[in-house]
């Protein structure tokens, strides 16, 4: 039995499997529930829009997305809006462990319907930057090709390793294709808490300042890294600090994600969906 007296550290030390457990299922559900609520949304934005006849709507968060005239770049980053609002709505289901195991054929078709969709998402946002490049310039190019080429990869890997019945490399790379899918959530929530705490500092229209380099790259290297974290942490020989270390880090997450959910989906998603369901 634990003793009452012990500090928080000591007792997640002691417990570290249980905690592990509970702060990594947690996360997820944080991440599923919010990026769902995030993937109707740019579903209700962008979709919207191609059906209102009305795609300038897509420059209102970054500039010169949709530029008349040019159908090519148009057709890539209409495939991967489309795409990543999919992803965003699936991705979660493939990582509950009940379906899974009671309902291993659904598992199977979403997942491959889920990494074709990933495939698409990560050609439509790579296409797009090699016909036209990205608002912010080399940095940003650099930094989204990246990851297009990371996502594509992450799906390649997951697909390879489930087809040739290595679970815990296709879970692995299942785990790192998800946490890039969520990277156009994490985008948008990173940039609106820095908006709210200062004032947009670092930042400039054409999205070249100091803080928009920065977050060309940190909107999914950080994910990948949590994600290793964990994926070395469900070794059972791995050290008691690492299970800690990975568990306090996941509960700081979930802590910050909650509370910055409930405000963007109050401003701005959840009035977004409803116009688009009741319009």
């Amino acid at each position: 039995m634990t003793d009452v007296t012990q500090s928080p550290a000591s007792s997640i030390a002691v417990n570290h499997d249980l905690v592990l457990y509970y702060s990594s299922r947690a996360l997820l559900a944080i991440v599923w529930v919010s990026s769902f609520i995030f993937g109707l949304y740019i579903l209700a934005n962008y979709a919207a829009a191609y059906f209102d006849n009305d795609l300038s709507r897509w420059n209102n968060v970054l500039p010169g997305i949709y530029v008349p005239g040019e159908l090519a770049a148009s057709i890539g980053i209409g495939l991967h809006f489309a795409a990543g609002g999919v992803v965003l709505l699936l991705g979660g289901l493939q990582l509950i462990k009940s379906i899974r195991s009671n309902y291993p054929r659904v598992h199977h078709w979403t997942g491959r319907f889920y990494i074709a969709v990933c495939m698409v998402a990560a050609i439509g946002g790579l296409f797009f930057i090699a016909v036209r490049g990205t608002v912010g310039g080399l940095v940003m190019d650099i930094g989204f090709s990246l990851y297009g080429i990371l996502m594509f990869l992450a799906s390649v890997q997951t697909l390879r390793f489930a087809m040739k019945r290595q679970l815990l490399q296709h879970q692995a790379w299942a785990w790192r294709l998800y946490a890039l899918a969520i990277g156009s959530w994490l985008y948008r929530m990173d940039y609106g808490l820095w908006l709210i705490l200062t004032d947009w500092i670092g930042h400039t229209e054409e999205f070249d300042g100091w803080f928009d380099n920065f977050m060309a790259f940190f909107f999914y290297l950080p994910n990948l890294m949590i994600v290793e974290l964990l994926i070395r942490a469900r070794d059972g020989n791995s050290s008691k600090g690492l299970r800690v270390f990975t568990s306090v880090t996941m509960i700081l997450s979930c802590g910050i994600l909650i509370v910055a959910t409930w405000g963007f989906a109050q401003i701005a998603w959840l009035p977004a969906i409803s116009a688009w369901l009741g319009s």
